[in-house]
């Protein structure tokens, strides 16, 4: 945990915090904190700044807290991806939050598992929980929007449009286009398609609505490999 994520709720007074729950066990256990020791703490969705302990005992723990410092900047990448299985979905969530990413959009095809839908981990506590463990890597405090639209077509007529106005949209498939951009400089959209990948109707449907075809070479990865990889090469 690089960063203790704070909510309005655990502010006792305006500069004053007291927390009981996974967090206290983890500056107890793992940061072994005693009183005085300064944390990085940050108000989600707002400043970051230190959080000084004034008391930790074996039930919680208490901070003085002074926010002053802005996240880092995020990534001008939105990302589509095809709903993946539920342990690549928690591994895709909390990796590409770390990178910055703050437009997700997770959609269905033709080789999304309608079971996949059905996943604990779409639920809002699970959502929040791995979204949260992204935020702490990377020091960072602003949520990101996660969007989930299970009709494909809808999806690319009515709201991809929305989404590409002021982005340049790239779709990563491994057949045909060129070789992923580094570093593209301009903000983007890239979609992802599923394990196997999209079929060919739907890769015509993004190409018709302006996406550029690119690969990452002659190896199929795995999505989470693959999404890590393109968002680190296009920048």
């Amino acid at each position: 945990m690089n960063l203790v994520i704070l909510f309005p709720e655990d502010f006792v007074s305006e500069n004053f915090v007291r927390l009981t729950d996974r967090r206290f066990q983890h500056i107890k256990s793992i940061h072994r904190a005693e009183d005085g020791k300064v944390l990085k703490v940050g108000l989600l969705n707002g400043l970051i700044g230190t959080g000084k302990i004034r008391k930790i005992d074996s039930e919680s723990v208490e901070m003085d807290v002074n926010l002053f410092q802005e996240s880092p900047t995020p990534a001008d990448i939105n990302l589509v991806m095809a709903l993946p299985r539920p342990q690549t979905l928690k591994k895709v969530l909390q990796g590409t939050i770390e990178m910055g990413v703050k437009n997700i959009y997770l959609i269905g095809c033709n080789r999304v598992e309608k079971s996949f839908w059905q996943s604990k981990t779409l639920k809002d506590e699970q959502l929040m929980h791995h979204m949260l463990l992204g935020l702490e890597q990377a020091v960072d405090t602003k949520l990101p929007n996660i969007e989930f639209h299970k009709r494909f077509k809808p999806f690319v007529e009515e709201v991809f449009p929305e989404i590409t106005k002021e982005s340049t949209p790239f779709i990563a498939h491994p057949v045909g286009g060129v070789d992923c951009p580094y570093d593209y400089g301009k903000p983007i959209t890239l979609v992802v398609g599923p394990e196997g990948g999209f079929i060919p109707y739907e890769v015509e449907r993004f190409i018709e609505a302006g996406c550029q075809p690119i690969h990452l070479g002659e190896r199929i990865l795995r999505v989470e490999h693959a999404v890590f990889t393109l968002i680190s090469k296009l920048g």
